[in-house]
Parts: C-alpha cells; structure tokens; sequence
C-alpha cells in the first residue's frame, strides 16, 4: 500500500505542476526537469507514469477539463431557474474568477492550442474536444432560452456558445498581452451586454 500511495501521490503533484508551469511559461517553454522540480519528485517517476511531455500534457488537458467542469457545475448560478439568467450568470462567474496571478484563471486549454496547433495534433485535437464540451453546456442553456423566449434569428445556440467561447479565450489572451485582468473584465461586461439584447423579452433585461 505504501508504494501506490506514493505513486498515486507522485502523478497527481505532477498534473499540478504542469497546469502551473505552462500557463505560466507556456507548452514549449516548460520543460520536463522544470515540471518534475516543481512537483517535487524524480526523472524516474515522472516516466513511470508518463511516456513523454505530450503525454502529460494531454492528461493535463483531461485534468483541466475536469476541474473546469466541477467548478461551473457547481457555481451558484447553475441553479436559476431561467436559462437567460444561467447565462448572464456564467459570465458574471467568467468575471468574478478572474483574480490573483494570471496563470490562476487563464486557460491551460486556450494556452497549450495557441502553441500547439500545428506541431502536436493530439494536444490540438484533446483541446479542441475539451473545449467543445464546455461549449455544450451554454448550448444547452441557449437552446432552451431561444424556446422559452420565442427567438427566431439567422444565429443558432451552437454559433452563440462557440462565439462566447471565442470572446472569453480572446479575453485571456489580452489579460496576458496587458499583464491584468482588467481588459479581460471589460470584454466580459460587452459580452453580458451583448447576450442581454439578444433576449428582450427576459424580464431582467437591462435597458
């Protein structure tokens, strides 16, 4: 039992170090003697349960995806009952997250795709997948919102859930460009503004 806690203990401080290292430095910058420093453990171990950087930064991604999932799951606003509501909650949940260091609300996702695109097809391919599930959850709340509210538009729910996605990544990339969060706050505010005039029969509109 003592040695699979170990390991077990061993691969965990690693996904840490590696959701830290690279939204800080960045996929190609962190390197596996940096990730293993900071997790404190061995070379050796690092390979016992990773084939290569690739392959930990794919179970990163996963990792990623997973916490994102648990913290907007269980936000405050996931329990109003409007889907109009729901979805200005989200953004405001976007927007009151964005503090501390810049590595602590920027996107591992977002980050590691910039990079990776074209180089890494399975860190491309494991971001898009991630990306698109998050997605699915706003879809969600927009197809219900376009029933509830009798909205008929050339835009779909698919096309406003991938276009908050677009507004809230090119957000993050200004918050690192700028070096703070405020830009990334403001784009937040247009997009509330935005989402809002897209239902005018939600009677919390702001006019």
């Amino acid at each position: 039992m003592g040695p699979a806690k170990i390991k077990a203990g061993a691969k965990s401080k690693l996904l840490d170090a590696a959701l830290s290292t690279i939204r800080t430095k960045g996929y190609s910058a962190a390197t596996v003697d940096e990730i293993c420093q900071a997790a404190g453990v061995t070379k050796g171990a690092f390979f016992h349960h990773f084939h290569s950087k690739e392959d930990l930064a794919l179970a990163a991604a996963a990792e990623f995806s997973s916490m994102a999932d648990r913290t907007f799951s269980a936000a405050p606003y996931r329990a109003l009952p409007d889907p109009v509501d729901r979805l200005l909650g989200y953004v405001d949940f976007r927007k009151a997250i964005l503090h501390g260091e810049l590595r602590e609300f920027t996107c591992l996702l977002g980050t590691m795709v910039q990079e990776a695109y074209q180089t890494h097809p399975l860190i491309r391919e494991a971001c898009e997948k991630h990306l698109g599930e998050h997605a699915a959850m706003l879809e969600a709340d927009i197809s219900e919102a376009i029933s509830k509210y009798g909205i008929e538009a050339e835009w779909s729910a698919e096309s406003l859930a991938t276009y908050m996605q677009a507004v809230i990544q090119g957000a993050l990339i200004l918050a690192k460009a700028k070096h703070g969060p405020e830009v990334a706050a403001s784009c937040l505010d247009h997009l509330r503004r935005y989402i809002d005039m897209l239902f005018p029969l939600h009677p919390g509109r702001r006019d």
